[in-house]
């Protein structure tokens, strides 16, 4: 590994985790792009391994950070947890089976669409309205004195989490990117509580993938970018939860999905 990289992987950690962190969607959409730009040669499992590993450290120092705030739902982590654990597992498995131009193109896709996502996001996504809510089977009281009261449908919960899970593993991304909507406009969950809910199952998720992934061999080159980028990690969730209340968040949100956009086309173009 080069001098260059050895400097430049932590700090591109800091700055991944910060903003995945700001925006609540992780951090893999915007390092895998990233990833692909740096080591070029690198098999589509090597990539998402090492993605992975980074995001496993954000979310989970995020969720430190969000357990002493008494902001997450643990009963919903849970239920959205029975599907997507084992198809994280599953999505490990297949990314192994790709070639590099095909996850080039997939990936392309990805970020056109999430891109797309991330700017409705940043002026669509409301907290769930009073009238739409049933009687609340959720009470949660923040370290600050904040109380939120909701509900959450089991059946619906448990059967929302299998397309998350794997299309986080096989592409590394981590979940946010579907987590986050369907908690916000299906689940119907405060704000508040999506992001920390969507950080804990994350670490559930990567946790299954990574451990899929080094069973099966699959991550056994790259370890070295993934421990400096996880370093950086580790600093830019903290840095990001205290950002969180004093930034314009829809700046960050266009700022992120044009270059999300102008980085799927670039994917797009090489898998062609």
């Amino acid at each position: 590994m080069e001098i260059l990289q050895i400097l430049a992987l932590p700090a591109i950690g800091v700055c991944v985790a910060t903003l995945g962190t700001l925006v609540g969607l992780g951090g893999g959409f915007i390092l895998v792009p990233i990833l692909l730009m740096i080591f070029p040669n690198a098999s589509p499992s090597t990539i998402s391994s090492i993605s992975l590993t980074v995001v496993f450290l954000n979310a989970a120092s995020a969720t430190i950070g969000n357990y002493r705030a008494k902001v997450i739902d643990f009963k919903t982590t849970g239920l959205l947890a029975i599907g997507a654990i084992p198809a994280a597992a599953v999505g490990a498995l297949v990314s192994d089976q790709v070639s590099r131009t095909t996850f080039d193109l997939s990936m392309g896709i990805m970020l056109v669409l999430g891109s797309v996502y991330v700017v409705w996001r940043g002026y669509r996504a409301n907290a769930a309205r009073a009238e739409d809510i049933h009687y609340p089977n959720r009470h949660i009281t923040e370290r600050m004195g904040r109380i939120h009261q909701f509900y959450v449908s089991t059946i619906t919960a448990a059967g929302l989490s299998p397309a998350s899970g794997f299309i986080s593993s096989f592409f590394g991304i981590g979940g946010g990117v579907i987590n986050v909507p369907a908690m916000t406009f299906i689940l119907k969950m405060p704000t508040r509580v999506i992001a920390p809910t969507a950080m804990l199952l994350l670490v559930l998720t990567s946790s299954s993938s990574l451990i899929t992934r080094i069973l099966t061999h699959q991550f056994e080159d790259g370890w070295e970018a993934a421990a400096l980028l996880g370093i950086g990690a580790l600093i830019g969730a903290q840095i990001g939860i205290y950002l969180s209340s004093r930034v314009n968040q829809k700046l960050i949100l266009i700022l992120l999905a044009v270059s999300m956009a102008l980085v799927g086309l670039r994917q797009v173009v090489l898998g062609i």
